[in-house]
């Protein structure tokens, strides 16, 4: 039997999809040997088209962009999908209903890690969107039991703005990277046993010695666990 066809809805942004195709590749390579590598599609968006809709509200024409391509996935002969976004997550319930092949959701890998850690009072970082709004935080709580803190109101927006004016062009900025530790400490001081980096790019910015609790970087943790998926009956 073969891997099973990884489908990716990437490109929001681009930089952290390379991630993506980069963990999940040497993943299959350390797994499976030799000159081995993923079986995978990719569908990558035309970033300043999404954020113009997020941040226009416009999130009814962002899901019907993110059903069609899941379905030309699908059609292409992608055995189950990634939006390789957490923010995007917004609209999984509708593209997994638009769609025959199972959506792999990013918040679910990584809440069964944190609570197979012992962790139950998590802080939350990403776009404010996935910071303020529901769809991610209430997956959290409700199917995984979780209690999820958010950064204060200037925090939040300090984490937001270095997300869309800095990560997603490929700019790592030191003082930025001070900023998000000090985020975090303050997360830290309020409880949190664990942060997640709960927006794909922030991984370019912060590392394991950036925060005194452990970081639970989902972009890693998706990618992996497509990898299992994806060789599960090998």
């Amino acid at each position: 039997m073969s891997q099973k066809v990884i489908g990716l809805l990437g490109g929001m942004s681009w930089e952290s999809s390379a991630e993506y195709y980069r963990i999940i590749n040497e993943s299959v390579r350390d797994r499976l040997g030799g000159l081995s590598s993923a079986r995978c599609l990719m569908w990558s968006f035309d970033f300043a088209e999404i954020e113009a809709l997020q941040h226009a509200g416009r999130w009814d024409d962002a899901t019907a962009l993110m059903i069609e391509a899941a379905q030309r996935l699908e059609r292409g002969g992608a055995d189950f999908l990634l939006i390789c976004t957490n923010t995007m997550h917004r609209m999984a319930d509708q593209v997994q209903a638009a769609i025959r092949m199972p959506l792999l959701h990013i918040a679910d890998p990584t809440a069964e890690r944190l609570r197979a850690a012992g962790m139950r009072r998590v802080g939350l970082l990403g776009t404010a969107f996935t910071m303020e709004q529901d769809f991610y935080k209430g997956r959290l709580v409700e199917r995984h039991g979780l209690e999820v803190l958010v950064p204060e109101e200037e925090d939040r927006a300090t984490v937001h703005r270095v997300i869309y004016d800095e990560l997603v062009q490929g700019r790592v900025e030191p003082a930025s990277r001070q900023a998000y530790r000090q985020v975090i400490a303050r997360l830290a001081e309020r409880g949190a046993e664990a942060v997640i980096l709960g927006c794909t790019e922030i991984m370019l910015l912060v590392q394991p010695e950036d925060s005194a609790v452990p970081l639970y970087d989902t972009t890693a943790i998706h990618a992996e666990a497509a990898v299992e998926l994806a060789l599960k009956d090998l």
